[in-house]
């Protein structure tokens, strides 16, 4: 129960149809006694022991309701035998109906109403779960498998969801039933009902012990569920790979290796849960065994019962055995949906390095310049930049090169703030990033990778991801911006035209003139673009470096480059070596200067 009082608070916008919910159930529990009490009259009247009682009894107080309610049934009785014994049982028969028919009225209310909450618990946790992931940052998910978290907000999710349910029950329903049973049957006989208590313990402890294991389990059978879904994302992110090293019988083991684990941690789990209902049932049965001996002597011998009280409290004892096989399934359940909540909540209580500050800034316009002072920067145990100091003024444009490892990439991450610096400073106009809301900075900036990140969607949805409210025409002049028009024109659905899964459906080419269209519709001040031409052939690199030189007119830009012919007008070049600066100038600078970059330049041209 530990983990639920932290979920307990997504019920809390739909109170009012838990409260309907705990209404409907003492409603179907009292029902529930009252349609077994209601067949006491009717065995009074077949075994011929009700009194004939003409005089209308009076009520003298509660400690005497048994009598109370044995006599007001008796004068009933009494009444309606006056006028023919066939309108006694017909109205006996139509209370039992009755008394049955309302209890599971209201056990259908009860349900009906848990329905809003279930579902509506489902629907929060998972909605703050996959906004919460989203706001991590890229380093908490660079340790983690996206079929773990995919398995967390899908399957543990909707066991929590379960869980909830059987905790309504565990709290209200099947004790209230319990409680109403165990009155009347105090009503009945105090006597029979104290021998009852008697194993009522012995029968807890018993279930208790087959439930001690199954949290642990549980979380067993949860991660491993993420671990093959993990397989399936990357064997359908790879396939390619897979098929060209004709790996599939290596992907193929690991995955049955993985639904092997799970089958059997599964069955260990089901057969722990499966032993809950006959365990319970046969102690149920062994207490009803001996009450039957019991109350048999007590009707039989010591005539200190008469048989219709104890037909009727037979049949409340076994009343109890429904609730209480219910409970202790509902225990089991809440132990799994703890293990389920854990899992959840280690992501929903994470908290993000990057978080705004609480007096974090809105920056509108870049007027200025972007400094990097003194920054230093680790991935995890070496520094990746050391010492790093650059000026990129308003309107200029720098590239960075160097090779593979040299930092590049790194820099357009913090300067997006995907991460943050170890030591010194990153300003904007002279503003520390870090006193920036996120998403202000980030409206300051376009992004354009290297892999062209594109999804499951129509062209128009793609490049609204850079402005939700552009008008079909500025989408069109963006795609011709970026060299896109003239391929997208000729599509069969232009720009309503669906991509495909990572925009699958198109060239390298066409998908990085896409992620440049995205990045003009937005329109941003300052423009990063980390080695966009990289992975093209020579001619897309050609059409995208036309685009490219058409967005970053009267922009300032950042420029990780790989391919050093597409930076040589660039106002600054950096090279880079070990994260640190080794040369910077214009492109005729450096290779007057004789140094590392005039050799990148040269490997290059001979390659």
């Amino acid at each position: 129960m530990n983990y639920f009082k932290h979920i307990i608070r997504f019920a809390v916008p739909y109170k009012s149809y838990a409260f309907l919910n705990i209404a409907s159930n003492i409603f179907y529990a009292l029902f529930g006694t009252l349609a077994m009490v209601s067949l006491l009259p009717m065995l009074n009247v077949l075994f011929g022991k009700t009194e004939r009682l003409r005089i209308k009894p009076e009520w003298k107080g509660i400690s005497k309701i048994r009598e109370f309610g044995e006599n007001y049934l008796n004068y009933f009785v009494t009444l309606k035998s006056d006028e023919g014994s066939d309108d006694v049982l017909i109205f006996m028969v139509v209370l039992v109906v009755t008394m049955f028919l309302l209890k599971n009225f209201f056990g259908y209310m009860a349900m009906y109403f848990i329905t809003f909450l279930r579902n509506g618990v489902l629907k929060d946790v998972r909605n703050e779960l996959y906004e919460k992931t989203v706001a991590l940052p890229l380093s908490y998910f660079s340790e983690k498998r996206k079929g773990d978290t995919i398995s967390r907000i899908t399957a543990d999710v909707l066991e929590i969801q379960h869980s909830f349910l059987s905790i309504l029950e565990l709290i209200v329903k099947e004790p209230l039933m319990i409680i109403f049973t165990i009155i009347t049957m105090v009503l009945i006989s105090v006597k029979l009902t104290l021998f009852v208590f008697i194993f009522i313990p012995i029968s807890g402890f018993l279930i208790s012990l087959i439930g001690k294991k199954l949290k642990k389990h549980s979380t067993k059978v949860q991660q491993e569920q993420g671990f093959f879904l993990s397989i399936i994302e990357e064997t359908l992110g790879g396939l390619k790979v897979i098929k060209g090293f004709n790996a599939e019988k290596i992907f193929s083991n690991r995955f049955q290796k993985s639904t092997s684990r799970f089958y059997n941690y599964s069955n260990k789990l089901a057969n722990r849960q499966n032993l809950a209902s006959p365990t319970s049932e046969f102690l149920g049965i062994m207490t009803i065994s001996i009450l039957l001996w019991y109350g048999g002597q007590m009707v039989l011998v010591e005539k200190s019962l008469d048989p219709g009280s104890f037909i009727v409290y037979m049949g409340l004892a076994y009343n109890i055995l429904t609730p209480a096989k219910a409970i202790s399934k509902a225990s089991y359940a809440v132990k799994r949906g703890n293990a389920a909540a854990e899992r959840v909540l280690e992501i929903l209580n994470t908290r993000s390095p990057l978080e705004d500050k609480p007096d974090a800034q809105d920056k509108e316009h870049f007027t200025s310049d972007i400094s990097l002072n003194k920054v230093f920067f680790k991935y995890e145990d070496e520094y990746v930049l050391k010492d790093f100091s650059l000026t990129v003024p308003k309107g200029s444009s720098v590239a960075l090169v160097g090779q593979s490892g040299s930092g590049k990439s790194t820099i357009a991450n913090l300067v997006t703030r995907f991460y943050d610096i170890d030591k010194g400073a990153i300003k904007i106009d002279g503003v520390n990033i870090k006193d920036l809301k996120k998403s202000s900075l980030r409206n300051l900036l376009g992004l354009v990778t290297q892999d062209s990140i594109l999804f499951n969607d129509s062209i128009k949805n793609n490049l609204l991801v850079g402005d939700p409210n552009a008008t079909n025409d500025e989408i069109i002049e963006a795609l011709k911006v970026a060299n896109a028009w003239e391929f997208v024109k000729d599509l069969p659905n232009g720009i309503e035209t669906n991509i495909g899964d990572s925009g699958n459906k198109l060239s390298g080419g066409q998908k990085q003139r896409l992620s440049i269209a995205r990045a003009v519709l937005k329109n941003p001040p300052i423009m990063i673009l980390d080695e966009a031409t990289s992975a093209l052939d020579t001619e897309s690199e050609r059409l995208v470096q036309s685009a490219l030189e058409n967005m970053m007119k009267n922009r300032t830009s950042i420029v990780i480059a790989h391919r050093l012919s597409t930076i040589q007008n660039s106002d600054l070049i950096v090279v880079m070596n070990k994260g640190e600066i080794a040369e910077q100038g214009t492109h005729d600078e450096l290779i007057n200067k004789d140094g590392i970059y005039k050799k990148l330049v040269t490997m290059q041209s001979l390659g």
